[in-house]
């Protein structure tokens, strides 16, 4: 990863790592030790999701920007899938609260998707290189 990932990266976990704390404190409050173990998961859940999903769009947009929004829709898709199958296999456990659980999943995403934005827009990256030429086209000369 480049330091412009890692900022990204950076960006986006702080805000959902703090939403978690406080969806983890106030679960414990609210439903106890099960509240908390829930919202844990939770939290851990959508780090490991999305951080997945961001390794793999920029590894994908050094081979190709063509294979970026490929690996982007690629890894929403997997991770759609793996979060249902995970929620119906864990349907009736009683270890953790699922309620707990699918708060601070919704909060985290929410904190981590605003702020993997605010960290896009601070970067302030090109949109266009300006550096590349465009084969057939001919410079004109500016005087």
């Amino acid at each position: 990863m480049q330091a412009n990932d890692l900022q990204i990266l950076r960006a986006a976990a702080m805000p959902a790592a703090l939403a978690g704390l406080i969806a983890v404190v106030a679960a414990a409050f609210a439903e106890g030790a099960k509240g908390a173990l829930g919202a844990g998961i939770g939290v851990l859940v959508v780090a490991a999701f999305f951080t997945i999903s961001l390794i793999a769009v920029t590894y994908a947009a050094r081979v190709s920007p063509t294979m970026m929004m490929a690996a982007a829709l690629g890894t929403f898709l997997t991770k759609i899938l793996l979060l249902a199958v995970t929620l119906e296999y864990f349907a009736d456990a009683t270890v953790w609260h699922p309620g707990a659980f699918t708060l601070t999943v919704i909060a985290c995403t929410i904190c981590w998707t605003i702020g993997e934005a605010r960290g896009f827009l601070k970067l302030k990256i090109l949109y266009v290189d300006p550096t590349v030429k465009v084969p057939g086209v001919v410079e004109e000369k500016r005087t």
